[in-house]
Formats: structure tokens, C-alpha cells, sequence
């Protein structure tokens, strides 16, 4: 065969290779489009309620903002089977990337890696998760913040969950995002096995992106079914409008990343909900919550958690403390010289950044707490439990 064949059929094989690659599905979505970046801010997450969970075994993935042809299109959060038992979702998260926003993909693993600080609710709080853990080679659902009928599923726990919702951005990095980093454990988990979203979970994210009424320029943040039951059925019981939407944001973000403003808005205390706009400063906080006592059954383990908790109270208020005093010095520094309002809209947004940064520090703090004082093991499953109950109507 002659050289000038050889090389066209290298180069014929090449462009079909890359013809596949760019008409297969990709939900990895870094950057959409060929030099195209996306500079606009993805909304708030709006609020809504948890459909009841369908049956044993499921996994509850949040709800997220995606981007298609058509913009910013919301995917409803689902109960999905783990691929394997002992898997857990990693929620994804949008990114601020160089000149614009990126979604890095969630992903199943033995570990729940870094989503960027995101609140998603429903015990995905910003760090780890505390929804359910798995056990002989079934799930137990905390009851503290997951909707489970323990009438038919009986693989339960209730651990209460203390943690202080900041806002509801959706986004990591960039101006107004959220600050939250990777710590050595999520980075060791990001760097482990994963498994893909499965089948269901593509599904969702297809029927979303087809539907115009997903789409934030539609729905105005407020999508009329912001989670389901089941991946895939979009209406009857299962199927969970949002109580509130979320900001959208339309303007470009240009070189400093979008700017989400929270909106305050009620909720329940094992939702999504119960948001609040980001505090500037230290003393804004409102006064941390006394965690629950211990009622492990053991005397002596309640006697020496509750001394746990009450240390790390401590040392949680002599940090706000000890902000609070270098915030207060510094404007009143500011004062002093009589800085003009660039200067204070600087140092105002550098303490806000600090006091989310606090706050996130403290939240991982707490939950890891918990989960070391969370029981070791549950009780085995009941006989008579069936395996996949049929889907139970949430009353809203």
C-alpha cells in the first residue's frame, strides 16, 4: 500500500473517532460548546420538599442546574438505586473555571467525595453525607433528614443533624460563591474508584433538558417539578413541585465569576429549606445551636460525648469571637482613615468571605462529630420488610 493511502485512511479513521466522540452524550459538562465559555452565574437552588423514598435500597441524589442549548434547565432530584451496595452518590457542582463556569460530574463511590460546598438538602449539607449509611449489605436511612415511610421500610435510624444553613448558591468559586475547599479526605475519595451515573440517572437529566418548562427562562428558578420518586416519572404522587424558586441571574459574570444573591425562605427542618442570606460578619451569626444530648443507651459514652459537644461549642464560639474582634478592628481602622467606598465594599466582601469560610469549617466540624458518635452498627433488617415497595404519595 502506498504512503499517501496509508495516510489518508489514518486521517479518515480520525475524523470518524472524533465524530463519535462528539455525537455521544457527555454529562461532564466543563464547557459547552467549541470555545464557547459560559459566564453567567447558574441560579439559586430553589426549595422543595423530599418525595418519600420508594423502597429499600434507594439513594437520594439532589436536584442541580445543568445547561443545555437553551440555558441554564433544572434536573429534579431522584431516589435512585446504587449501581453496587456500600455506594454512594457525590453530588456534582457547578465550578468557577478560568473565564467561566464549569460542572464538574457527580460520580458513585465507597466514599462521598467534595461537591463544592453546595447545600443540597436532604443531608447533603455542604460536607459528607448524613442522609443513611449502609450496613450488611443494606441501607439505613436517618430519619433526621431523609423522607422514609418507616411503616414499610424498617432499615432506619434517627441521628439529629445540627448545621447552619449559609445560603442557597449554587455554584463553587467566583465572586459570590461559595469558598469552600477540598479537604485531604475528599481529595483522597476524589482520587478513588468511581462509577458513573447510571442509566436512570442520564434518563432524568434527558427528559429535563427536552422539557421548556425546566428551563430557567421559563420557570424564573421555580420548576413545576423540582424532584421525583422515581428517575423518569415526572408526574402523579411522586412528582414534587418547588416551594420557592430561586434567583436567576441573566447578566454576564465577566472576569470575577457570577453573583448569586440568597433569598431568605422558610422550610422544613429535613429539607433544602430554612435558607438565609450570607452573613457579612462573625456577629451576624446567629447564636450556634446546642446540640441535642446523647442518647446512645450507654451511660458512660452519653457522659463523654455530650463532653465532646460541649468542647467543641466551646471552641466554636472563641473563633467567632476572635473574628468578630479582628473584623471590628479593621473597619474601625477604615474609619480612620476615611476610606472611600471601594475600599469598603473591598474589606466588606473579604469579611464575608471569612465568615463563610468559618462557618464551613464549623459545619464539617459538627457532622464529623456526629458521625464519630453515631452508632456502630444497626439492627439487621426485618424478614417480613419487602424489597422494593411500591411508592407511597407525599403529603405536602
Amino acid at each position: 500500500m502506498r504512503p499517501n493511502t496509508i495516510i489518508r485512511l489514518f486521517a479518515l479513521s480520525l475524523l470518524i473517532a472524533l465524530a463519535l466522540i462528539i455525537s455521544a452524550p457527555t454529562y461532564a459538562q466543563v464547557r459547552v460548546g467549541v470555545g464557547v465559555a459560559i459566564t453567567i452565574a447558574p441560579p439559586e437552588l430553589p426549595i422543595y420538599d423530599q418525595p418519600v423514598c420508594p423502597g429499600d435500597d434507594y439513594i437520594w441524589t439532589p436536584g442541580y442546574w445543568a445547561w443545555g442549548d437553551d440555558g441554564y434547565f433544572w434536573v429534579p432530584g431522584t431516589w435512585v438505586l446504587a449501581p453496587e451496595p456500600g455506594l454512594f452518590w457525590t453530588p456534582g457542582y457547578w465550578a468557577w473555571q478560568d473565564a467561566g463556569f464549569g460542572w464538574i460530574d457527580g460520580y458513585w463511590g465507597p466514599e462521598v467525595g467534595f461537591y463544592g460546598g453546595v447545600d443540597y438538602g436532604f443531608g447533603y449539607f455542604g460536607v459528607g453525607f448524613v442522609g443513611g449509611r449502609w450496613n450488611g449489605g443494606h441501607f439505613f436511612y436517618n430519619t433526621a433528614v431523609s423522607n422514609v415511610n418507616v411503616t414499610i421500610i424498617h432499615n432506619t435510624y434517627n441521628t439529629v443533624v445540627e448545621h447552619n444553613t449559609v445560603n442557597r448558591v449554587s455554584f463553587n468559586g467566583g465572586n459570590g460563591g461559595i469558598t469552600a475547599r477540598a479537604t485531604a479526605a475528599e481529595e483522597a475519595a476524589a482520587r478513588g474508584h468511581h462509577t458513573p451515573p447510571v442509566e436512570a440517572q442520564t434518563r432524568q437529566v434527558e427528559q429535563a433538558r427536552s422539557n421548556p418548562q425546566f428551563r430557567a427562562s421559563e420557570n424564573h428558578g421555580k420548576p413545576p417539578v423540582a424532584a421525583t420518586a422515581k428517575p423518569g416519572e415526572f408526574s402523579g404522587g411522586g412528582a414534587v413541585a418547588a416551594r420557592e424558586g430561586g434567583r436567576v441571574n441573566t447578566a454576564p459574570a465577566g472576569n470575577q465569576g457570577g453573583r448569586a444573591e440568597a433569598n431568605p425562605g422558610a422550610g422544613n427542618a429535613g429539607g433544602n429549606a430554612e435558607r438565609t442570606n450570607p452573613a457579612v460578619h462573625a456577629k451576624d451569626l446567629p447564636p450556634i445551636e446546642h446540640a441535642p444530648a446523647p442518647n446512645t443507651g450507654d451511660p458512660k459514652a452519653d457522659a463523654k460525648y455530650a463532653k465532646q459537644q460541649q468542647k467543641l461549642e466551646d471552641q466554636q464560639n472563641k473563633d467567632r469571637q476572635k473574628l468578630q474582634s479582628q473584623q471590628e478592628k479593621q473597619d474601625q481602622q477604615l474609619e480612620k482613615q476615611n476610606a472611600d467606598a471601594a475600599k469598603k465594599q473591598a474589606q466588606e466582601q473579604k469579611h464575608q468571605q471569612q465568615t463563610q469560610q468559618m462557618v464551613q469549617k464549623h459545619q464539617q466540624q459538627t457532622q464529623q462529630m456526629q458521625q464519630r458518635q453515631a452508632p456502630r452498627s444497626a439492627p439487621e433488617p426485618r424478614a417480613s420488610a419487602p424489597p422494593h415497595p411500591a411508592p407511597q404519595p407525599h403529603a405536602q
